[in-house]
């Protein structure tokens, strides 16, 4: 489909949840990212929204303890049409790290589970997958459950600046293929703003779809 100029306007926290009926009231569509520790959420969220200091980011896996809800517009602009839709970024705790052991290391807590299968108004979920590591156990564990489960996927590779271009080519191959989903996965840079149309644009077509 042809778009017009796409972009992420008025970012603004809206909450934080841990139970369903914390979950923002309404049926404004909801936009989720999950992703290992550490591999990037937080960035890419500030990146799409080009917002800095929107979503904190850590250097310290496991900060983010809560489900997070970013309310965006997310603007269209066609010649001399303009059409803005509402939306919700909703950042989820990452998985695959806990300080202590026990109960506390199972691949993500119950309540980012339950938002997962539950949630009336999520259209897609971005699993971010770090592009110099793409056969991580865990990525695979979550992605199968994932899958399982129907969620509507996307993958996002990130840190693509990080590796030279044969480098990426052939692990953006080995997502592809260890992650298979209706469209393939999306290299991303948050420091270069690399990837960032074809995800607004995997945004756009995920909230009109109805």
């Amino acid at each position: 489909m042809d778009h017009g100029s796409l972009q992420i306007i008025r970012p603004a926290y809206k909450s934080s949840a841990v139970r369903s009926d914390q979950y923002p009231q309404g049926n404004i569509p909801e936009i989720a990212f999950l992703g290992r520790s550490n591999v990037g959420k937080s960035s890419l969220i500030n990146s799409l929204c080009q917002h800095r200091g929107l979503a904190r980011v850590s250097g310290a896996p496991g900060k983010t303890q809560t489900i997070n809800y970013f309310q965006v517009l997310l603007q269209e602009k066609r010649e001399e049409e303009e059409t803005r839709r509402q939306l919700y970024f909703v950042d989820l705790p990452g998985y695959g790290y806990a300080r202590t052991g026990g109960r506390n290391r199972q691949l993500w807590s119950h309540f980012i589970g339950e938002y997962i299968t539950s949630s009336p108004n999520l259209h897609l979920l971005f699993l971010l997958v770090d592009l110099r590591h793409p056969d991580l156990p865990i990525d695979r564990e979550a992605y199968t459950w994932l899958a399982d489960n129907e969620v509507p996927l996307q993958i996002i590779a990130t840190k693509a600046d990080k590796l030279k271009k044969n480098e990426r080519v052939r692990n953006l191959a080995q997502i592809q293929k260890l992650f298979p989903t209706a469209f393939p996965p999306i290299a991303y840079s948050s420091l270069k703003q690399e990837g960032r149309n074809d995800v607004l644009h995997t945004i756009y077509e995920a909230v009109t779809d109805d």
